[in-house]
Parts: C-alpha cells; structure tokens; sequence
C-alpha cells in the first residue's frame, strides 16, 4: 500500500467555501474516488490556506488515471481550480506532487 502527501494553497478569501464545498462532496466523486482506489483519503486546512492531503493507494499512479477517465473529476476540478493559488494552468489534481516519505511508525 501506498502512503500519498501532498500540499496545495486554498486563496485565503476562498477558505470558508472551501470548507464548505468539502462537508457536501458530490456523492457520485466519492464513488470515483473509492472505485479508483484512493483509501483513507484526508484534506487537512490550515489557517493560512496551506492545504495537506493525504491518502492510501495500492498504485498512485494508476489511482490518478482512474480518477482521470471519469466525468464527474473533470466536473470537479473545474469547479475546484478557482480555490487555489500557484496552479500554472495545470488542475488541481495535476498540480498534487506527492512529498517523499522519510519516516514511517507502523
């Protein structure tokens, strides 16, 4: 299994919507994200809008693809990309870098 981190910038004037949009996910985008594989899948929000999210995957990779052949991701990430700062053009999904992991306690 696969441990996934990653950061984004939510804009801060954005922050009370973001949270917002999070306790209502579409119903049928957590149906994709389960049937693509992502598993205990996390958003931590911070004050200053530095968001951390963090999730579990047998293959990232394949994960993301799966999550990229649907409808309803395409639909979501336009309505999310407004939210975030330093995308360079790329959607929210593609801008997610995964850190390296340097410690794991099991």
């Amino acid at each position: 299994m696969q441990r996934v981190c990653f950061l984004l910038k939510v804009r801060a004037d954005r922050l009370a919507e973001y949270r917002e949009r999070h306790a209502a996910v579409w119903p049928e985008m957590l149906r994709a994200l389960s049937g693509s594989g992502w598993r205990n899948y996390s958003l931590f929000l911070r004050e200053d809008g530095l968001l951390v999210g963090y999730l579990e995957t047998e293959d990232f990779t394949a994960a993301r693809a799966a999550m990229e052949a649907t409808d309803v991701n395409a639909r979501w990430q336009a309505e999310m990309a407004g939210f975030f700062e330093s995308l360079d053009g790329a959607r929210p999904d593609e801008a997610m870098r995964p850190l390296t992991e340097v410690f794991h306690l099991d």
